[in-house]
This record gives structure tokens, C-alpha cells and sequence, in this order.
């Protein structure tokens, strides 16, 4: 069995397809792991969730903030403009077992065999695997969960921006969701800074990405992410990154990450889009 990971399609439909034609994928053998933002902004988010879910056990998801902004979108939360690339979910008549199935995808997933976990943004550098994985859960259970509207309701918001084990409700809920589907940059001491997006090098001196903190207690796992495409393919510090800007004229990146070679797949994206920007 062949595992990939693949970047964020962001209703890149097409570019998808031409992806999984390149690495010859059988949905009987191969397995995909996909980094979360499956919607928003690109052309066909509607077929490339039609299409995910209809994988099954082929095809495992991370939620990412755009998948997450869906969310919000159709319970009412956020108001969407009539523009939106999401309204062609929202006005599918299917959208019901849609949101239900995609709500229902965890923050992270992790492989014990491979030693590698999966998450859209990041991990903080504060949190062990498996105290990632405890954290993870308090999310996607409420997401699964009757209190899926109360806490969409409380998810958006950039503060507490550094982790205190004694955090409760919406405050501890809200920074788990943040490190796992926005985080970038934080300093040496686990505070975030959500606002700066561009890549390592031109951030201010007191931050660093988040893979690069000296005692990140993560850095034993192989972590595989997304999220940031001004950083785009990167395959060092014992991390994957793979969100190559697909959606901004980049390309839909895929790794191969069962055999520790990590061979990378690439298609270039048809057309950049005209697009404005979500956190």
C-alpha cells in the first residue's frame, strides 16, 4: 500500500485529478492523507468534497480554517457573499450529509506505525504527541457533537495566543483550534502571533516557525502540514509542508510518505485565481 500526502486543494478539482493520475492512485491499495482547506476559493469545491467523501477509508482528512469556515458559513455564523465559491456547497442538495460528514473530521491524525501525524497548521512546540492528540479531541468532539453551533459561535477570535494547561472553555478550545489550523509563527516561549504570514526569514526577529522552536517536545514525530504557501515544499526539521500555493498560480503538491524516500508529485495549477484572503 502507497500512502501520500497531498497539499491543500482548495476546490482545485481538476489539479486533483491530474495529481492522482500522476501517482497512479488505486483507492483499493493506496491511502491519501489530505491536509486539510479541501474548499474555498478555488473553482469546484463542491465536487472535490463529493469526491473525498466518497473515498471512504481511502482517504483520511485533517479540518483545515477554510473547511472550518464552511462550517460557520452553514450554521449561520458567518455570512458569505453571494460571490463565494462555498455557496455552490451551501445551495447543494446534499449539503446536509456534506457538512455532517466534514464536521466530523479530526484537527489531527496520527500514525503510530509511520511515527508521522497530520495536521493542517501546526503543533505547538509546548505540546508531546500525545498531548496533541488528548487536545485534538476536545475539539472534534464538540465539533461532533449538539454544541457544534455554541462553539462556532466562540471559535473565531486570535486571543489567549499562548498555552496554559489550566485554560478552560471557549478560551481553551479556541487557542487548540488556532495551533492546529492557522498557526505559523510563535517566539521561543509558545506565544503566537496568527497575523504574520510570510515566509521564514522576513518575520520579526522575535519569531520564529513554529518547527523551528528549540524545545519543540514535537520534534521526535514526523509532522506533515499545510497552510502556508509562502513557505511552501519543505522537508527538513523533521517536518512536511506541502501547501505549494495551488490556488495562487502555484502547484498541487503530493509526497509519498510510506516508504521514509518522500518523493515528491506536482501539478501545476491551471490559472491563478482571483481570490481574497481568509486567516
Amino acid at each position: 500500500m502507497a500512502v501520500y500526502a497531498i497539499g491543500d486543494v482548495q476546490g482545485c478539482f481538476n489539479e486533483l485529478i491530474q495529481l492522482l493520475e500522476k501517482i497512479s492512485f488505486n483507492p483499493k491499495k493506496d491511502q491519501l492523507w489530505f491536509v486539510g482547506d479541501l474548499v474555498n476559493r478555488g473553482p469546484d469545491s463542491l465536487k472535490t468534497l463529493r469526491w473525498v467523501k466518497s473515498q471512504k477509508n481511502s482517504a483520511i482528512v485533517v479540518l483545515g480554517n477554510h473547511d472550518l469556515h464552511l462550517l460557520a458559513a452553514y450554521a449561520g455564523v458567518k455570512q458569505l457573499k453571494e460571490s463565494s465559491s462555498l455557496q455552490q456547497v451551501l445551495k447543494a442538495k446534499d449539503v446536509e450529509e456534506l457538512i455532517d460528514w466534514l464536521r466530523c473530521r479530526p484537527l489531527m491524525h496520527y500514525d503510530a506505525d509511520l511515527n508521522i501525524a497530520m495536521v493542517h497548521a501546526g503543533i505547538l512546540p509546548q505540546w508531546k504527541i500525545r498531548d496533541a492528540q488528548q487536545y485534538a479531541v476536545e475539539v472534534e468532539t464538540m465539533l461532533c457533537s449538539e454544541k457544534c453551533l455554541e462553539f462556532l459561535k466562540q471559535m473565531y477570535g486570535d486571543e489567549p495566543n499562548v498555552w496554559q494547561d489550566s485554560l478552560e472553555s471557549w478560551d481553551r478550545l479556541r487557542i487548540i483550534t488556532n495551533a492546529f489550523t492557522r498557526l505559523r509563527y510563535c517566539d521561543e516561549n509558545g506565544v503566537i502571533d496568527l497575523n504574520y504570514k510570510g515566509p521564514p526569514g522576513t518575520q520579526a526577529d522575535n519569531l520564529k516557525p513554529w518547527f523551528k522552536i528549540t524545545k519543540r517536545k514535537n520534534k521526535d514525530t514526523t509532522v506533515i502540514f499545510g497552510h502556508w504557501s509562502t513557505l511552501g515544499h519543505y522537508s527538513l526539521d523533521n517536518v512536511i509542508a506541502i501547501d505549494t500555493g495551488c490556488l495562487w498560480g502555484g502547484a498541487l503538491t503530493a509526497v509519498r510518505i510510506d516508504n521514509r524516500e518522500n518523493k515528491k508529485y506536482q501539478v501545476k495549477c491551471e490559472a491563478k485565481r482571483e481570490i481574497t484572503s481568509v486567516n
